[in-house]
C-alpha cells in the first residue's frame, strides 16, 4: 500500500497543497470549516507534515514499534513482558535501534496507532504480542506492508513472519507428569480467552486429559492478574470435586492460588499441587517454590527482534520460526494427591 502524500489529501480536499500546507501546519489562508476538512482527512488516511519530511529524506526511524493493548499496569505485574522487551532491547541496542512502546485500551487502538504510526515513519517495522483467532490485526499490517513479526503462532499469522513455542507439548508434559504422581482431578486456570495461546493450551489439556481418562478434569478463564487468579482458585476450591492439582497460566497467578489454597487451610503440595507457567524468579521466591514451565524468555524477544530488523534491512526473514519448547522444572509445589484421592490406572 502507497504511503499517503500531501497530494493525496489535497486531491481529497479538493484543494491545493499549499492550502494543505497551510491548514496542517496551522497558518492562516484557509477558512475554518476547509481546515478542519483537510486534517480529518490526513487523519483519516494516516499523513502527517512528518511523514513527508521523511520520505523526500528516504530517512528510516531506527525504531521499532510494540503495542500492548492491555491495561498499563500489567507491565507492571506481569514477569513475562519485562522479560521479552529486555530481549527486544538486548538485540535491538546492539544494532543503534530504539523500542517504542505504547499501551492502548483495545485492537481497534492498536490499529489506529499502527496505521499512525506508518503514515508518520515512526517507526521502521513492529512486534506483534497477544495473537488472536482470526486476529483483525494480520490483514491490516499486510495491507501497510509494515514490516511485523508476530510473537505467537503458529497459525493465524497470514503473510507475516512470527516466532513460536510448541505450548501444546508443554502442557502435555505437565499434565502427565501430574499424572504420574497420582493426580486424577486436575485443573487449568487459563489466560484471556480470545488469545490464540490461550485456545492452542486450552485444547491441548482438553486433549490430553481426554487421552488420559481424566473426566473430571476443569478450565476456568483469568486475566493473568493475581485478583482474578485468587478468585478462580476460590471458585475451584470450593467445588464439590475438589481438585488435587491446578495448573496457572501465569506465575502471578499461580503465587495467588497459593495463598489462596494456605488461606483456605489446604497444605502445598500435601493437598493440592501447583504448577506455574513462565517460571520467573518469582516461582522460587515463595514458599514451597513453584513447580513451572519455562524456557528463556530473554532470548525469545530477542529472537523476534533479531528477525523483525532483518526483515527491514531486507533480508529473507524466515515466516515461521519456531523456538525453544517450554519444559517443567518441578519445585516444592507439586507431590502425589492425598492418600484417599489417589487412583491406579
Amino acid at each position: 500500500m502507497k504511503r499517503p502524500t500531501i497530494a493525496d489529501v489535497a486531491r481529497r480536499a479538493g484543494v491545493s497543497k499549499g492550502a494543505v500546507s497551510y491548514a496542517l501546519n496551522g497558518q492562516p489562508g484557509v477558512s475554518e470549516a476547509t481546515r478542519q476538512r483537510i486534517l480529518a482527512i490526513a487523519a483519516e488516511i494516516g499523513f502527517s507534515p512528518s511523514s513527508a519530511a521523511r520520505a523526500l529524506s528516504g530517512a528510516t526511524a531506527r525504531a521499532i514499534g510494540l503495542i500492548l493493548a492491555r491495561p498499563a499496569q500489567t507491565l507492571g505485574i506481569e514477569p513475562f513482558f519485562m522479560e521479552l522487551i529486555s530481549g527486544v532491547e538486548a538485540e535491538l541496542s546492539a544494532r543503534s535501534y530504539a523500542l517504542t512502546l505504547q499501551v492502548v485500551a483495545d485492537t481497534s487502538a492498536e490499529i489506529a496507532v499502527y496505521r499512525r504510526w506508518w503514515g508518520e515513519r515512526r517507526v521502521d517495522g513492529v512486534l506483534v504480542c497477544d495473537l488472536r483467532v482470526a486476529d483483525q490485526r494480520v490483514p491490516v499490517l499486510e495491507e501497510l506492508g509494515l514490516p511485523a513479526v508476530v510473537i505467537g503462532g503458529p497459525a493465524d499469522t497470514g503473510r507475516l513472519a512470527s516466532v513460536w513455542s510448541n505450548d501444546a507439548a508443554a502442557l502435555d508434559e505437565t499434565v502427565e507428569y501430574l499424572y504420574a504422581l497420582g493426580h486424577r482431578r486436575i485443573a487449568r486456570v487459563g489466560g484471556l480467552p480470545d488469545l490464540l495461546h490461550t485456545a492452542i493450551r486450552t485444547r491441548a489439556f482438553t486433549e490430553v486429559c481426554q487421552r488420559l481418562g481424566l473426566a473430571e478434569s476443569i478450565v476456568t478463564s483469568s486475566d493473568y492478574t493475581g485478583e482474578e487468579g485468587a478468585r478462580a482458585t476460590r471458585r475451584l476450591l470450593s467445588s464439590r470435586l475438589r481438585p488435587t492439582a491446578v495448573i496457572y497460566d501465569n506465575d502471578v497467578m499461580a503465587i495467588a492460588g497459593l495463598s489462596v489454597a494456605q488461606e483456605m487451610g489446604l497444605a502445598v503440595p500435601a493437598d493440592l499441587s501447583i504448577v506455574a507457567w513462565d517460571d520467573s524468579p518469582l516461582c522460587r521466591l515463595v514458599h514451597p517454590p513453584l513447580t513451572a514451565v519455562g524456557r528463556d524468555i530473554p532470548a525469545y524477544g530477542g529472537h523476534a527482534a533479531r528477525q523483525l530488523l532483518q526483515a527491514i534491512e531486507g533480508g529473507a526473514a524466515p515466516t515461521g520460526l519456531q523456538d525453544e519448547t517450554a519444559h517443567l522444572t518441578p519445585r516444592g509445589s507439586t507431590g502425589p494427591p492425598p492418600a484417599g484421592e489417589q487412583r491406579s490406572g
